[in-house]
């Protein structure tokens, strides 16, 4: 589906079958001279399909086009090299670039999941099925490092890039003065809440988040055009919901806790979930990937505010109050 949402400016629906996103919203910036794609889709044919479809609607010449890629996600990252051409730059992110090029990523992920109590029966599945394993694009990369201030004129639009680390280390998006337009890529979202996960993550990534929250509300926005779902005006207030919604989150945290130590698994089969499943147990297993990364992320978001602490036991991460 195309639908031209501000001039010279289209939103192309792609696909993500049998994933609770359910779509990603790939946006076309058409000028003069060049285009330019942000975020693309997963490597896998249904989203191949649906984008050249949109593309071969809007007339769009490839050769002539290059992408803006907000996060390393396959739903986002995945088909660029599909369509890329030897003409094109991918503006990326540098913090990201280094996880997409890392080969042995998989495996510290599969280390650091295992201490944090995933099970190991159920990781080799997790990971299997895991769609920034089955749909990412593998190969090398040619990339275009963005930073925050760094400019690209598409026509009549100047975009300035704004990093906005939390849902991934190096998330970028990108900032129109001039029409107040903001591509918020998993930043802000509004009808669900990106995940916000603590893989392999030294830095407090949840507090990353809020605090990137915090910068984009002092901006001054009309629209935001997100990665999923629907477009929206009112960003204050989704803001302000989405920092209620981990202030809840944390608490719940807390409140697991009151009944001993356990590890980010265990919190995490604990927590409420909106998923289409009766129990624990009946969760997908990349659900419980998921959900593991989100309670970790909340773990150490409140360990590095003295409410929680962390212990090392048998080489098993374990975490209990403070007080």
């Amino acid at each position: 589906m195309v639908e031209q949402i501000y001039p010279n400016i289209f939103r192309i629906e792609i696909p993500l079958p049998a994933n609770p996103l359910k779509a990603i919203n790939s946006y076309v910036i058409k000028g003069n001279q060049r285009c330019l794609i942000i975020d693309t889709g997963m490597n896998r044919e249904e989203c191949r399909q649906a984008m050249n479809d949109g593309l071969m609607e809007l007339t769009i010449d490839l050769h002539k086009t290059d992408f803006f890629i907000t996060h390393h996600h396959a739903d986002h990252f995945g088909l660029v090299y599909n369509l890329a051409k030897e003409t094109s730059k991918v503006y990326f992110n540098s913090p990201d670039a280094q996880i997409v090029s890392d080969p042995n990523m998989w495996d510290k992920l599969m280390a650091d999941a295992l201490v944090n109590g995933f099970p190991e029966k159920e990781l080799k599945s997790a990971i299997q099925k895991h769609p920034g394993g089955k749909y990412q694009f593998h190969g090398s990369f040619n990339l275009t490092l963005f930073h925050e201030g760094d400019q690209v004129s598409i026509g009549e639009y100047v975009f300035h890039c704004v990093e906005t680390p939390g849902h991934t280390p190096g998330h970028l998006c990108l900032y129109e003065p001039r029409t107040k337009l903001f591509f918020s890529g998993d930043h802000i979202l509004k009808d669900i809440t990106p995940n916000i996960s603590a893989w392999l993550n030294s830095e407090d990534s949840l507090q990353q988040y809020l605090n990137s929250l915090d910068k984009i509300d002092r901006f001054a926005i009309s629209w935001v055009f997100p990665g999923h779902r629907r477009t929206f005006a009112h960003y204050h207030k989704r803001i302000a919901e989405l920092k209620r919604h981990h202030e809840a989150r944390a608490n719940e945290v807390l409140f697991i806790l009151k009944n001993g130590s356990q590890n980010a698994y265990q919190v995490a089969s604990q927590m409420t979930w909106d998923i289409d499943c009766e129990k624990w147990e009946d969760f997908p297993a990349p659900q419980k990937w998921f959900a593991t990364g989100e309670a970790l992320s909340h773990l150490q978001y409140l360990q590095n505010k003295n409410e929680v602490k962390k212990e090392l036991v048998d080489g098993n991460i374990f975490f209990s109050l403070s007080q």
